[in-house]
């Protein structure tokens, strides 16, 4: 297949005037499972049985083609494979699944296949062909890769289509002809009326190519120039601003410099610009750390920049206007600029959090929050400890939600306040942070007036397993006030005795299951049911001793209580 242009070009021509010599079916078949290989080498790994099927198919469609022929050239038209002239594919679609088009893109007008192909190089030419389906405009052509691939069983001839877009020529990939001296004066000596000059640039060039952007390119274009329109100037302005800031050290510049900073805050900040805003307030801090010179007072005008957006006549005007906006900027956005707030702002946030009606705009909100109560505990005691029950409130809910044992002496204190409401809200957020001390301001809340709040206690008592709570336990299980209470809170009380007693406790715990009173009345079946729970929490082998004297029991709360017990947690593993 080494063979000149001209010569190729006559090959084409000539099997475009024979008659086949054979039936075109074999040809037909196999390149229908050309095309069902490639899919299957796109969609599979190799050793998937279906990917196996298709190349074991693929090689039994060129032994049957083998019997007719040892060569077979394959002529590429647009949307269409020939073979002596007779269209051997069906796809008319320009579309990557045609090879046709997939190969005439690239400018490959014919290939010629040999016996041994199939053995060898068919799975590379698969490979090929995905490649070519995947591909970008910067990444190779068919031509470029059948030249590295360096097929030996496989000929390809082609068109350059950036040249003229002809097609008139073929080359193999191979034999270049070489241009001779009398080529290289002849074409120095042409006329220059013939000849354009190259600084001319004539559009019609472009319009004759086969390409000259495609849609992925044409929309990155516009892409970029939306960007560019979008981007407000205030912010590059700025940024030059604080350039110009580190770069002079006269004292007039820089003052001069600071107050159209300021100006520019303010521009961004009324323009929605929060993400070039908080760009500039990251700048300007790392501005009053590289600039040399800088007195003091330049430097708290840099700070103040942050400063200003935490006050609660800026930051409170800010969120109402976020609030009412139709069209809210992205979380991200928002996240942007509230990492810039400072320790000043958590009084502010605290108030209006529970007011904003958008999500989109609560969510960054409160993660500013959390990140100011997390990094300033001194700032979320003292609004912890603000007399506006609206901000207080908030600010224990976030002191549970950040696990702030420096808030545990706030927290404690609140415990004594009248507003039950607040005891709860404390009590909770004690029982989130769980540390120690948190631990034993709870103690007293399970003597607390209100019943939620003694039910969180108990029960963040029980989870930590905090034994030192175990005399109040102990009181209350033993007295009689827990007789009066309802079902969720005794099981949470008899719960926590379990788990906190130990042996200890089976004696008292038994006796209410199992025992009888004088006249041979047994307990409350409430009672007896929280005590086998009890029981079950213990888990030792007197435990379930205790238990399985009730396992018969008649009544149906008490049987199924000791059911449970003997089933879950501890119990399990002994009572099996």
């Amino acid at each position: 297949m080494n063979s000149s242009p001209a010569t190729a070009t006559g090959q084409n021509q000539e099997l475009g005037h024979q008659e086949p010599p054979f039936s075109s079916t074999p040809v037909e078949e196999l390149l229908r499972l050309v095309a069902k290989a490639a899919r299957a080498h796109q969609l599979y790994l190799p050793n998937n049985p279906i990917y196996r099927g298709a190349i074991d198919s693929l090689r039994a469609g060129f032994v049957a083609l083998w019997k007719e022929t040892d060569e077979v050239t394959l002529v590429i038209a647009e949307t269409e494979v020939q073979w002596f002239g007779v269209p051997v594919t069906k796809d008319t679609s320009k579309s990557t699944d045609n090879l046709a088009w997939l190969f005439y893109k690239d400018g490959v007008r014919e290939l010629t296949i040999a016996q041994g192909f199939e053995e060898n190089e068919v799975v590379a030419f698969l490979e090929m062909i995905q490649r070519a389906r995947k591909a970008n405009a910067d990444e190779d052509d068919l031509v470029t890769m059948l030249w590295e691939a360096d097929f030996t069983f496989l000929k390809y001839r082609y068109v350059d289509v950036l040249s003229d877009g002809s097609g008139d020529a073929l080359s193999d990939g191979r034999d270049v002809a070489p241009v001779t001296a009398e080529q290289v004066h002849e074409a120095a000596h042409q006329p220059v009326e013939t000849t354009r000059a190259s600084s001319i640039i004539d559009m019609a060039d472009f319009d004759a190519t086969l390409y000259f952007l495609d849609e992925r390119e044409i929309d990155y274009l516009q892409a970029e120039i939306a960007r560019e329109y979008k981007e407000d100037l205030r912010v590059k302005v700025a940024s030059s601003l604080l350039d110009i800031f580190e770069a002079q050290a006269d004292p007039k510049i820089r003052e001069e410099v600071l107050a159209d900073l300021q100006t520019a805050m303010v521009y961004l900040l009324t323009a929605g610009q929060y993400r070039g805003a908080a760009r500039i307030l990251r700048e300007a801090a790392l501005a009053a750390q590289r600039a040399t010179s800088l007195t003091p007072d330049h430097k708290d005008q840099l700070a103040r920049l942050a400063d200003r957006l935490s006050t609660p006549e800026v930051l409170t005007q800010l969120i109402q206007t976020l609030d009412a906006t139709t069209e809210p900027p992205s979380r991200e956005e928002l996240g942007d600029l509230f990492d810039q707030l400072r320790p000043s702002a958590l009084s502010t946030i605290c108030q209006w959090i529970g007011r904003i009606r958008s999500e989109q705009i609560r969510q960054p909100l409160a993660t500013a929050a959390g990140r100011l109560a997390s990094l300033y505990t001194n700032e979320l005691v003292r609004v912890i400890q603000d007399p506006d029950r609206e901000i207080s409130d908030e600010a224990i809910r976030i002191s549970g939600i950040v696990k702030a044992q420096a808030a545990v002496p706030a927290l404690s204190r609140i415990l004594n306040d009248p507003d039950a409401a607040r005891r709860l809200a404390s009590a909770q957020a004690l029982s989130e942070i769980g540390s120690a001390g948190a631990m034993q301001a709870l103690e007293r809340v399970l003597e607390d007036r209100d019943r939620d709040a003694r039910l969180t206690a108990a029960r963040a008592l029980t989870a930590r397993t905090h034994r030192p709570a175990l005399a109040r336990f102990d009181a209350i299980v033993k007295g009689r006030a827990l007789r009066d209470a309802d079902p969720t809170e005794k099981m949470a009380f008899f719960e926590g005795f379990g788990a906190l007693c130990g042996d200890a406790g089976i004696s008292h715990l038994s006796t209410l299951l199992n025992g009888r009173s004088f006249l041979g009345r047994r307990e409350d079946p409430e009672i007896r049911a929280c005590a086998a729970m009890a029981l079950g929490r213990i888990g030792t082998p007197k435990a379930i001793e205790a238990l399985q004297k009730s396992a018969g029991e008649r009544d149906v709360i008490v049987r199924n209580a000791v059911g449970r017990a003997l089933r879950s947690g501890p119990a399990a593993g002994v009572s099996s």
